[in-house]
């Protein structure tokens, strides 16, 4: 199925061109479904994890941490996130060439990533995500931005160790972790547990209604319909995108367990809110919720509706 292309948005979280339609509107894309409807051919395109991640790390977060040698302060910082319930998101505002000081953070996978970008804005988005989402998990885990390394867990839908969701594998705890960027901005959202998604898009006006048929249900459709033309209706079709991001990106299938247009995620109503997803006959239900940033973008998380909803704790640029 052909669709549309994302608003210049990229996942950084890991997915696989077999499980999950994704978008790379740059030349590299990173997660779950996502679309760029300022270019016409991209949506359900691709992640471009091919030769750069073959030897990505992965990790298996069924292990248990105290079989793993991590840092007294990272132990102590799951161990208060898991009791507390709490869910940490970081966002920051994207420059337009590379600053060095984040390139140097980078591991050797992420540097060739980045020198693959044909544009430097590309680049520089890239590099400063991967940057800033590693000093905000060493912040939060007491320890230098250097010694945190990002991989990949195991496929939750066929196994593989190769394109399953975003993880920190070093050090080897216990964190589920997604990220997002689009243009101008990156975002992180942290949980201690095996799921979370979230997901960030810049405002552009809508175009034609194939666009909404491809990302919307029946009855968002109606509900869109029903809001005047303007920065109103496109506030109500980019709160619906990105929730519905958010939840596949949780759930780690991306459009291989549930297109979005058969996701409804009432974006006419107030989160947070409960959205079922149905892969394989089984439904998982999600705490979806907006964010709320400083800019023209729309943000949503989603949480596992059967953990505690613990609080979410929005940080400025790491």
């Amino acid at each position: 199925m052909a669709t549309p292309a994302s608003p210049g948005t990229h996942t950084d979280d890991a997915a696989h061109t077999d499980h999950a339609a994704h978008i790379d509107h740059t030349a590299e894309t990173e997660h779950a479904a996502h679309i760029d409807h300022a270019a016409h051919t991209d949506h359900a395109a691709h992640i471009d994890h091919t030769a750069e991640t073959e030897h990505a790390a992965h990790i298996d977060h069924a292990a248990d941490i105290r079989d793993v040698y991590v840092p007294a302060s990272a132990r102590a910082a799951v161990e208060r996130l898991r009791a507390d319930h709490e869910t940490h998101v970081w966002w920051w505002r994207l420059r337009e060439a590379v600053d060095p000081a984040d390139y140097a953070l980078l591991d050797e996978v992420e540097r060739g990533r980045a020198r693959r970008f044909h544009a430097a804005r590309d680049a520089a988005a890239f590099t400063a995500t991967r940057a800033g989402a590693r000093r905000a998990v060493a912040a939060l885990l007491g320890l230098p931005a250097h010694s945190v390394r990002f991989g990949r867990r195991i496929c939750p839908g066929c196994g593989d160790s190769e394109h399953g969701p975003p993880a920190v594998v070093r050090p080897p705890v216990p964190l589920a972790v997604s990220l997002s960027r689009t243009t101008g901005c990156g975002v992180l959202a942290v949980r201690a547990g095996d799921w979370v998604g979230v997901d960030v898009e810049a405002y552009r006006p809508l175009g034609s209604d194939a666009l909404a048929e491809t990302v919307l249900t029946a009855a968002e459709r109606r509900q869109l319909g029903a809001v005047a033309p303007g920065a109103a209706r496109e506030e109500v079709f980019h709160r619906a995108w990105t929730r519905k991001e958010a939840v596949v990106k949780a759930v780690g299938l991306g459009l291989l367990g549930m297109p979005l247009n058969a996701l409804d995620v009432a974006p006419g109503e107030a989160g947070p809110l409960t959205v079922g997803h149905v892969h394989e006959g089984r439904t998982t239900r999600w705490r979806v919720e907006d964010i709320p940033l400083p800019g023209p973008w729309s943000a949503s998380l989603a949480r596992p509706a059967d953990a505690a909803p613990g609080e979410v704790r929005v940080h400025a640029p790491a």
